[in-house]
C-alpha cells in the first residue's frame, strides 16, 4: 500500500499499538480513535456507547482498522461484564460501520476485529473459515459483532472480519499473564492439557493485518492464527524449554472453574483453527512454530 491515511480504534491495546508502530514506521498517517475530545491532529473522537464517531476525522482515510473491545479475560464473567463484552464490540462496530457508510468517499476497506471464539469448542477437529458458529456466549457475541458491520458492506466497502486467535505477546493478552508465571517457575498445563490452542505471534498478527489491507481479494472472515495449532500441554512444554524453567504446577479444571467461573469453559475448550484464507492468499508466517513465537515475544 502506498503512503495512506489509516484510522485505528483500539490503538492502545497489544495489537493496536503494535500495528500503529508498524504503519507509522512505513510512512503511513495514522488517525487514532479516542474516547474523549481529540487533542491532536492524529486523533478522532468517538463514543461507542452512544454510537458516535466524529466522521470529519475519517475523511480521506484509505482504510479503517477497528480493534476496540473490552478484554474477554479481564474480569470474572458476571452478567454485567458479559453485557460489557458484547456491547463494547457490537455497539462500537455498528458506530464505526455507520460512520464509514456516511462518508461521501468511503475507505477502500474496513478491517474489523473478531475472534476464533466464533467456532466454539471444536475438539481436535481442524476448522477453517467455512465452519459454522459454535454454541455458547462467545460464539453468539462473535456473530453479532460481525453482523454489526452491515452498513459498511451495504455501502460497497470491502469488509474483513479478523478472527484472531491467542496472540503470543509479552505486553498483554493471554501470554502477557502466562510469561510472569512461567518465568517464576509456577507454570503448568491447564486442565488435562489436551485442548488445542490456536496461537499466532504478535509479529505475524500485525503482518497479517497489513497483508489483509493490501490484498483486495480478501473479504469476510479471515482466521488470524498460526498454521500449526498445538495443545496446551505442548505450549506448556515449549514455555519451559524457551524460558528454561520447570512446569510443575498444573491448574486442574475444578480450580479454574472456581476462580474463573463461566470463562473457565472457554479456557479449557479446544480450538484447532486453520488460517486457510491467509495461506491461500500467499501470506507467509515468520514464526509458524510455538517455540519461535515465544522467542519472538521475548525479544
Amino acid at each position: 500500500m502506498p503512503s495512506s491515511r489509516i484510522a485505528v480504534s483500539g490503538s492502545s491495546g497489544l495489537i493496536g499499538a503494535a500495528l500503529v508502530r508498524s504503519l507509522r514506521a512505513d510512512g503511513h498517517e495514522v488517525a487514532r480513535l479516542v474516547r474523549r475530545p481529540a487533542r491532536t491532529g492524529d486523533e478522532v473522537e468517538w463514543d461507542p456507547q452512544r454510537g458516535y464517531v466524529d466522521v470529519a476525522g475519517l475523511v480521506g482515510c484509505d482504510a479503517i482498522v477497528h480493534l476496540a473491545g473490552a478484554g474477554v479475560g479481564d474480569h470474572r464473567w458476571t452478567e454485567e461484564y458479559k453485557r460489557e463484552i458484547r456491547d463494547s464490540r457490537v455497539l462500537g462496530t455498528a458506530a464505526v460501520a455507520d460512520a464509514v457508510a456516511s462518508l461521501d468517499t468511503p475507505p477502500r476497506v474496513l478491517l474489523s476485529g473478531s475472534a476464533i471464539g466464533f467456532y466454539g469448542d471444536t475438539g481436535s477437529s481442524p476448522v477453517d473459515e467455512s465452519a459454522p458458529p459454535g454454541d455458547g456466549f462467545l460464539p453468539s457475541v462473535c456473530e453479532e459483532w460481525e453482523a454489526a458491520t452491515a452498513a459498511a458492506e451495504e455501502a460497497g466497502v470491502r469488509t474483513v472480519h479478523a478472527r484472531t486467535g491467542l496472540v503470543v505477546g509479552r505486553e498483554g493478552g493471554a501470554w502477557g499473564r502466562l510469561f510472569p508465571l512461567f518465568k517464576a517457575g509456577l507454570g503448568g498445563k491447564l486442565g488435562n492439557g489436551r485442548q488445542y490452542w490456536s496461537f499466532i505471534a504478535l509479529h505475524d498478527h500485525v503482518a497479517a493485518l497489513r497483508h489483509i489491507l493490501d490484498t483486495e481479494s480478501l473479504a469476510g472472515p479471515v482466521n488470524l492464527t498460526g498454521p500449526r495449532p498445538v495443545t496446551n500441554a505442548e505450549v506448556t512444554a515449549a514455555m519451559g524449554r524457551v524460558l528454561r524453567r520447570p512446569t510443575l504446577f498444573p491448574a486442574p479444571a475444578p480450580a479454574l472453574k472456581l476462580v474463573l467461573g463461566e470463562f473457565a469453559e472457554d479456557v479449557l475448550g479446544s480450538q484447532r483453527v486453520i488460517p486457510a484464507k491467509l495461506l491461500d492468499s500467499g501470506f507467509s508466517f515468520a514464526f509458524p512454530d510455538i517455540d519461535g513465537a515465544i522467542r519472538a515475544a521475548l525479544r
